[in-house]
């Protein structure tokens, strides 16, 4: 069935909180080292949502971690001690949406980006900004010297004003065709992810699945529900697009991706995107730590998940001979497609 984002994603939040006051008493733990490991490792347990398919790409076994960890805690250790490792216990599950939260240092797993060349440099990227951009809803933007439109969004954090995505595309009209230039791009709101790309349909598209957890159980899921982009209301854009990506497009920007990879005349060049497929969500130790996770599995329009990223239509690497001349290869790479 067809859901309108807003809604879905609201309905999302409630279920999830019924969930979850429904199936963690966290007071059932107490507040010591091993209370608190056995707090995260069965909010984990119950309510992660990538379990079946970890164990498939990588041989992920809950239990053996559970197992394996244990061995490390100690009524003695210090919280710093304890919070390392809590921190590579969540590591075995290589998801940068999980973190856990403490007073004096955020847990996190970035090896889906830092094992990578970055493929971005900002001095590369005010070259080809200079000084005289500008600037709409957090979005820089110009005209090159080729007649090809320029767009950097770097971050979705910010909610995007219809009128702003109208003036950025109005002046951008002339041009032959669009650069998006999303590379380091975290992530942020889903609903301005998709506002975006609303802006490069004239009609209603498909782009995905979705699901939630249900129960504990690893494989308790409900039914797939569609996602879908529809056209914007305003101005919409006509013309060729070429999507920049990196290891660092996560989350809501590998979203983006997903969905820019549904249209006709949009081609995504650069690395993979670094994945985050998991709507997440947070819970709390017996300790007052934070931790947040992915909760609903998020799926490309073949149901395939996107969790550990997507796949380029060309990939294309900054080289250092280009970077010694003052190129981005990756926006020169995007530009000839454009002016062919």
């Amino acid at each position: 069935m067809k859901i309108d984002s807003t809604i879905r994603y609201a309905l999302s939040i409630v279920l999830l909180c019924f969930l979850f006051t429904s199936c963690i008493d966290e007071e059932e733990y107490s507040n010591s080292p091993q209370g608190n490991f056995e707090a995260l490792w069965r909010i984990i347990d119950e309510h992660y949502c990538f379990f079946q398919y970890k164990q498939e790409a990588y041989g992920l076994d809950w239990n053996e971690v559970h197992a394996r960890y244990s061995r490390q805690i100690d009524e003695s250790m210090t919280e710093r001690q304890l919070f390392e490792v809590l921190t590579n216990m969540l590591a075995e599950l290589r998801d940068g949406h999980v973190n856990l939260y403490a007073g004096f240092d955020v847990g996190r797993y970035w090896s889906w980006h830092e094992d990578y060349p970055s493929n971005f440099s900002d001095t590369l990227l005010n070259r080809y900004l200079g000084t005289d951009y500008r600037i709409a809803s957090g979005m820089r933007y110009r005209i090159l010297d080729d007649n090809i439109g320029y767009l950097r969004c770097a971050s979705f954090e910010n909610t995007f004003g219809a009128g702003n995505l109208d003036d950025i595309l109005l002046y951008l009209t002339p041009c032959r065709g669009l650069i998006i230039d999303i590379r380091d791009n975290g992530g942020g709101l889903v609903t301005s992810a998709e506002m975006l790309a609303s802006r490069f349909t004239n009609e209603s598209v498909l782009v995905g699945f979705m699901q939630h957890k249900t129960a504990p159980s690893h494989n308790a899921f409900s039914g797939m529900e569609e996602q879908w982009i529809h056209p914007g209301k305003g101005i919409r854009w006509q013309k060729d697009v070429v999507v920049l990506t990196n290891r660092q497009v996560f989350s809501a920007a590998n979203e983006f991706v997903k969905y820019m990879k549904c249209f006709p005349r949009v081609t995504v060049v650069g690395d993979p995107s670094g994945g985050g497929a998991g709507l997440p969500f947070s819970s709390e130790l017996p300790n007052g730590w934070a931790v947040r996770f992915s909760a609903c599995p998020m799926y490309d329009r073949n149901r395939q998940p996107t969790e550990f990223g997507i796949q380029p239509d060309h990939q294309v690497s900054l080289l250092q001979e280009d970077f010694l001349k003052g190129e981005d290869s990756i926006i020169e790479f995007a530009r000839k497609l454009l002016v062919k």
